[in-house]
């Protein structure tokens, strides 16, 4: 292969559609594993030979350039892949789907069928965020020799949990409460997601699916002749802040396919166009989201209790915002604990990343984490809308699978197991589509996926605790909120004739600033609490700067015209990066200018959520790029 490239000409042009046409030719035969087929293409994004290759016809070049200045080189057309399946999203969901097609490929004898895997981060993984206690039904099924010893692929990272504990907190002190059955972890295993999701991308390609990372999906393709969607297109790399192309530009790549499965997570950008192009939502209520902010520790081992799974309500949040905390221990002295803060809550002076901040000076987390070391730090937004705002989650041409549809089960704190579920859901229907309808040129719609869920343990469990989160709407707040799920989950059990609606959208429930008490935060000490650049740190984000702004405001000062006055900075406050800022500039009518510092993102999303004006949209940057 090094010998076919080397003779390759230096065109652009000609180079990728060479190596696009010599892959399809080697396709049938089998030449190239994935791992191979992955390395081939990935070089091109990130060291193309025609920008290597540019001193040695510059002059050529500009004297070209002169003949018609009007020339950009984000007008050629992109190069493109015909794949059967592709995925968009390498989590649990995903990977799920990409293994059970390809297991169904392989049981029919169909060595040929190609599913493939986009993902935005640089490695599996790397965007994944969780304090996770998995359920191990569905990799039980998927993969039933996951963990056993004999197997040396097994999972090694998984610590079983050995006993739980729920606590109501004051600001000093904790009370025992009952835990929820749901809550029960016996059979459970406390992990690292981050971890799972390599492993899994492992056993991925080991039965030939084709993963690559750093290829972020930015564009939604539609057949011409039906609008169904016919595959995703990644995004131009080497563009400038300004727009224009730089010398390192390429032009993304597209990816064709009979179905096109997203996973992209909670609230993904390409999910949130397939949403409103499709009116998925139009049986189903809002969705609405939380805010969870993670840190991993290691501590002192008379601190470590392995196994052990704490949960806490109350302090620090007032009693009109949803939410805990969580502490796990796993491993070998490490324990993660985050908070997690209901994205609907109604005081613009609210800091998720302030309460993180104070939850951990309680004594039952402080007790554990002091004298000991913090070696991460993450924040995601999750779905919580659960049951009732459940998409249709078929649409010609494809399905949303995993949290970016939702499946979350928010009293169980768990939503990996039903993620995964999904996408081996979606990949029987899959497969069994494409089976019956064999013309390349018929639009494919899963209606068996819709009923396999509908059949399925995901649609079960969910409605069974489908009242307990929009329950905390009640006048009574938090402590009412409590006393029903306590009666949902002992007494009725889900098989009440009635369904709680949510409050709304979570936007729309934030309070002018005026109106609601303001919030000060201490300083932190740099041993359990940290200012939040000092977290952003820990993330080990990054993002060129000189490229569009993924975090997309039309306009910046119309911007804090319009929000300054009423919320006073929310977005400062919400953010847990500090990508948002007011600064202080008597020049402006509001006397402060809005300003966006888009290299601190660490891709939790949410701006795009919680925003009032519902003027921030949040866009993949470049592939590769991120926490």
């Amino acid at each position: 292969m090094s010998t076919k490239l080397s003779t390759l000409p230096v065109v652009r042009s000609s180079i990728t559609t060479t190596i696009t046409q010599y892959l399809r030719t080697c396709r049938p035969h089998s030449w190239f594993p994935p791992a191979r087929r992955r390395l081939l293409l990935q070089p091109l994004r990130r060291n193309p030979p025609w920008v290597a290759a540019r001193s040695f016809s510059a002059s050529q070049f500009r004297k070209l350039a002169d003949v018609d200045d009007a020339f950009d080189p984000r007008q050629q057309d992109r190069e493109s892949d015909e794949v059967d399946v592709c995925i968009v999203g390498g989590g649990p969901a995903g990977l799920s789907a990409a293994i059970r097609l390809k297991q169904l490929a392989k049981e029919a004898g169909n060595e040929e069928f190609r599913v493939i895997v986009l993902e935005k981060a640089g490695e599996l993984g790397d965007h994944i965020v969780s304090g996770n206690v998995i359920e191990p039904s569905a990799v039980n099924e998927l993969l039933p020799d996951w963990k056993d010893p004999e197997n040396p692929s097994r999972f090694e990272n998984a610590t079983p949990a050995t006993h739980d504990k729920m606590r109501f907190l004051t600001k000093n002190g904790s009370i025992p409460i009952p835990a929820p059955p749901q809550m029960n972890n016996h059979g459970n295993y406390i992990i690292s997601l981050n971890q799972f999701s390599k492993w899994l991308g492992e056993r991925a390609e080991e039965v030939g699916v084709e993963i690559y990372p750093g290829f972020a999906a930015s564009e939604i393709l539609y057949r011409p002749a039906d609008g169904s969607v016919m595959g995703v297109a990644t995004n131009d790399q080497g563009v400038a802040r300004d727009g224009r192309p730089k010398p390192s530009f390429e032009r993304g790549m597209e990816f064709h396919a009979r179905i096109t499965l997203f996973g992209e997570g909670c609230h993904g950008s390409l999910a949130k166009q397939i949403i409103r192009k499709f009116d998925l939502r139009r049986d189903s209520q809002p969705q609405t989201y939380a805010l969870g902010l993670k840190e991993v520790w290691e501590v002192k081992s008379e601190n470590f209790r392995k196994g052990e799974v704490v949960h806490s309500m109350g302090y620090p949040l007032p009693s009109n915002t949803y939410g805990g905390g969580w502490m796990y221990h796993f491993g070998d002295n490490l324990v993660s604990l985050g908070l997690v803060v209901g994205l609907d809550y109604p005081n613009p002076w609210l800091s998720p990343y302030g309460e993180f901040q104070k939850l951990k000076q309680h004594p039952l987390y402080k007790s554990v984490i002091q004298g000991g070391k913090c070696i991460s730090y993450g924040a995601r937004a999750l779905n919580e809308g659960g049951f009732q705002s459940i998409p249709k989650c078929a649409f010609p041409g494809g399905a949303l699978i995993g949290d970016t549809a939702g499946f979350l089960n928010v009293p169980k704190i768990k939503g990996t197991h039903t993620a995964m579920r999904s996408g081996m859901l979606a990949a029987k229907a899959t497969w069994d589509a494409l089976s019956e309808n064999q013309d390349p040129a018929s639009t494919i719609f899963l209606y068996d996926y819709e009923d396999a869920l509908r059949e399925s343990s995901i649609w079960k469990e969910l409605k069974e605790v489908r009242n307990m989160r929009p329950s905390f709407h009640s006048p009574l707040g938090l402590y009412g909120g409590i006393l029903y799920s306590g009666l949902e989950a002992y007494l009725f059990r889900g098989k009440t004739p009635w369904t709680l609606k949510h409050k709304g959208r979570d936007h729309e429930q934030t309070e002018h600033a005026d109106q609601m008490p303001k919030i000060e935060y201490g300083k932190p000490d740099g041993e359990i609490s940290f200012d939040i650049l000092t977290s952003v740190s820990r993330t080990g984000t990054n993002h060129e700067e000189d490229q569009p702004c993924h975090l997309q405001v039309e306009d910046w000062e119309a911007h804090a015209k319009e929000m300054w006055p009423k919320f006073k900075g929310v977005e400062n406050r919400f953010c847990p990066a500090g990508v948002y800022e007011y600064v202080e500039d008597e020049g402006k009518d509001v006397g402060v200018r809005f300003q966006i510092n888009a290299q601190n993102c660490i891709h939790c999303k949410t701006c795009d959520i919680k925003v009032p004006n519902q003027g921030i949209n949040w866009q993949t940057p470049q592939g590769g790029e991120g926490p």
